[in-house]
C-alpha cells in the first residue's frame, strides 16, 4: 500500500524541515559567487584553450545557479528574511540571467498551480518527451552552437524597458568593474560564451530532468508529473546546482528551503513513499537522459 505524505511526515518535521535560515541562504549564494571568481581566476591566471573551455562550463553552471537562486526567493524560501529574498531574486538571481524577478514569480506560481494538467504555462517545454535520439541530439547541438542562445537572446531585447533591463545592466557593470579592475576586462567574453552556448543546454537538461521524463505529465499526482534526478558532485558542479535535482521533492513542498530537500528526500524515501513509483527518480543524468530518448526510432520533432 502507497504511504500518504501524512504518514510519512509529522507536522512538526515538516515545521523543521520548513524553516529558512538567512544565513544557509547565504552561504549558498556565497558558494556559487566563489564559483564564478575562480571559473574566471582560472582563465585569467592559467589563459590556455582548455582553461577558457573549463572556465565557460564551470559559468555556464554558475548561471543555472543564479536561476535557482531566483526562483528560490521567487518562493521565499531561500533566506528567511523576506527583504532579502526579494533583493537578492531581482538584483542577483533575476539580474544574472537577465529575467525579471516578479514577472517570473507570477508565471513560475502557475506552474506550480497548473502542474499535472494542460493549463500548466511550462508544458511546452517538454511536451513531447520522450524523443528520438536524432531529435535530442539536434536540440543539444543546436544549444552548444549558441544557435539557441542567440535566439533567446534577440526575444529578450524586443521590446525592452529600462525597468525590467535595469537589473541586469547593473549585474553587468559590476562584473566588469571587477574584471577592468582584475586587468582582464576581456574575460566578460566568457560570460557570454557561457550565456549563449553552456547556459541554453544546462537549461534544456533542467527541463528534461524535471518532468519530461515524468511518469505521466498529465497527471496532478506530483509523484507521476514530476522528477527527481540524483547528482553526483560534479552533476551538482556542472549541471544540478543548489539542490535544483529534488525537484518532485520541491513540488511537493515548495516552501521548503532548497538546502533542506536532500533531507526531505532522504525521510520520504525511508518511510515508502514513493514505492510504486520508482519511475519518479533516475540515479543521475547519463540515466535520465535515456529516458528522455524513445524505445523506438520514428520519426518526430526535429
Amino acid at each position: 500500500m502507497t504511504s500518504s505524505l501524512s504518514d510519512c511526515l509529522s507536522r512538526e518535521e515538516l515545521r523543521v524541515l520548513s524553516r529558512s535560515t538567512d544565513w544557509q541562504g547565504a552561504l549558498m549564494l556565497a558558494g556559487d559567487i566563489a564559483l564564478v571568481i575562480a571559473a574566471y581566476a582560472l582563465a585569467i591566471i592559467w589563459p590556455h584553450p582548455l582553461t577558457l573551455l573549463m572556465a565557460i562550463a564551470l559559468l555556464g553552471g554558475r548561471q543555472l545557479s543564479f536561476a535557482i537562486i531566483m526562483h528560490d526567493c521567487a518562493h521565499r524560501s531561500l533566506f528567511h528574511t523576506r527583504a532579502l529574498n526579494e533583493f537578492v531574486g531581482k538584483w542577483i538571481g533575476g539580474a544574472a540571467i537577465d529575467a525579471p524577478f516578479l514577472a517570473y514569480r507570477a508565471y513560475h506560481f502557475d506552474h506550480h498551480k497548473y502542474a499535472g494538467t494542460a493549463k500548466d504555462p511550462d508544458k511546452g517545454l517538454v511536451k513531447d518527451y520522450p524523443v528520438t535520439r536524432a531529435s535530442l541530439r539536434r536540440k543539444f547541438t543546436r544549444d552548444l552552437t549558441g544557435q539557441t542562445g542567440m535566439r533567446e537572446l534577440i526575444a529578450s531585447w524586443q521590446n525592452p524597458t529600462l525597468e525590467a533591463k535595469l537589473p541586469f545592466l547593473v549585474f553587468q557593470l559590476v562584473m566588469m568593474i571587477a574584471l577592468y579592475a582584475a586587468g582582464a576586462l576581456w574575460a566578460i567574453g566568457l560570460w557570454w560564451a557561457a550565456r549563449i552556448m553552456v547556459f541554453p543546454a544546462v537549461m534544456r537538461l533542467r527541463h528534461i530532468g524535471e518532468h519530461g521524463v515524468a511518469i505521466n505529465r498529465l497527471d496532478t499526482e506530483p509523484r507521476n508529473n514530476t522528477h527527481t534526478t540524483h547528482a553526483n558532485w560534479a552533476e551538482r558542479l556542472l549541471v544540478a546546482p543548489n539542490f535544483v535535482n529534488y525537484h518532485l521533492e520541491h513540488h511537493l513542498f515548495a516552501a521548503i528551503p532548497p538546502y533542506n530537500l536532500p533531507r526531505l528526500h532522504r525521510l520520504l524515501s525511508e518511510r515508502g513513499y514513493f514505492e510504486g513509483y520508482e519511475g519518479s527518480s533516475a540515479p543521475g543524468y547519463r540515466a535520465m537522459l535515456k529516458k528522455a530518448v524513445r524505445a523506438d526510432q520514428a520519426p518526430r520533432e526535429t
